[in-house]
């Protein structure tokens, strides 16, 4: 009987060190993620620089950028008040999720402080041509809760990975059609000029573009209209430590608050 409650004693010592050193790992774990947002959030709220450090096209009036985790810390309020030329950032594309099950690290933090911060805001998917379109439009509807004055929500598509153009189209037209029909609006589709001249076309020219095509003074070239152009992947911003993209509204003010959510 004593050799009995010493093994059962043992084995409750062992799984109680067990559980004291898995305790203790994800606290230490949870102190880093913490000092590591600390530590950027306060670089990022030193973070001024003269100018945007990119050539800005002129002729548009509304000007924006888009984000990820990879901008880490944002402090959107110095974001907001920088202005240059009397130009300065009206919007924010901020990147919820990709793919099945991902929800970018930083996608909470910025929905939320860019909110308070007065800059209008959208929301996109970073989708994955491989995987089913309507199981990614849910991972997006379970994260973002869209608001009015918030822009129409973003499906990122820029890659093929191998997948015939044909499924492509058909798992893009999947999510944008779940999207569409659970926020009530249609959604904007964001590609290159290659990729969409090469993969989409026709199929979704009575969509929203925002297009990517840098290093070009005036207008992306491509054969339709467009909403959104993102000219520059260099430029920089007070209150964000990295580099980052840089869109324009291809419109007024009036059009702009158009396409705003009610």
């Amino acid at each position: 009987m004593a050799k009995i409650k010493s093994k059962i004693w043992r084995i409750r010592s062992r799984i109680w060190r067990i559980l004291v050193f898995i305790l203790s790992t994800a606290i230490t774990i949870m102190l880093m993620v913490i000092i590591y947002q600390w530590i950027f959030s306060r670089k990022a709220g030193f973070v001024e620089y003269p100018q945007f450090g990119i050539e800005i096209p002129t002729n548009y009036s509304i000007h924006g950028i888009d984000v990820s985790k990879y901008q880490s810390t944002i402090n959107w309020q110095l974001v907001k008040s920088m202005q240059v030329n009397n130009i300065h950032i009206s919007f924010a594309f901020i990147k919820a999720t990709e793919g099945l099950g991902n929800e970018d690290a930083m996608f909470d933090r910025n929905w939320t402080k860019i909110k308070t911060a007065g800059i209008t805001r959208g929301a996109y998917h970073y989708f994955l041509p491989g995987k089913s379109g309507r199981a990614q439009a849910e991972n997006f509807i379970n994260s973002v809760t869209l608001k009015p004055g918030d822009l129409p929500p973003v499906l990122d598509i820029e890659e093929a990975n191998g997948v015939p153009a044909e499924k492509i189209r058909e798992r893009a037209k999947e999510w944008l059609e779940t999207v569409r029909s659970y926020y009530g609006t249609p959604p904007i589709v964001y590609t290159n000029v290659d990729f969409y001249e090469r993969y989409l076309r026709d199929d979704f020219d009575g969509y929203f573009l925002w297009v990517a095509h840098y290093l070009q003074p005036v207008q992306p070239r491509i054969y339709r209209p467009w909403s959104f152009w993102q000219h520059n992947e260099r430029g920089r911003v007070n209150g964000i430590y990295t580099t980052v993209d840089f869109d324009v509204f291809n419109g007024d003010s009036v059009s702009f608050r158009k396409l705003l959510l009610e």
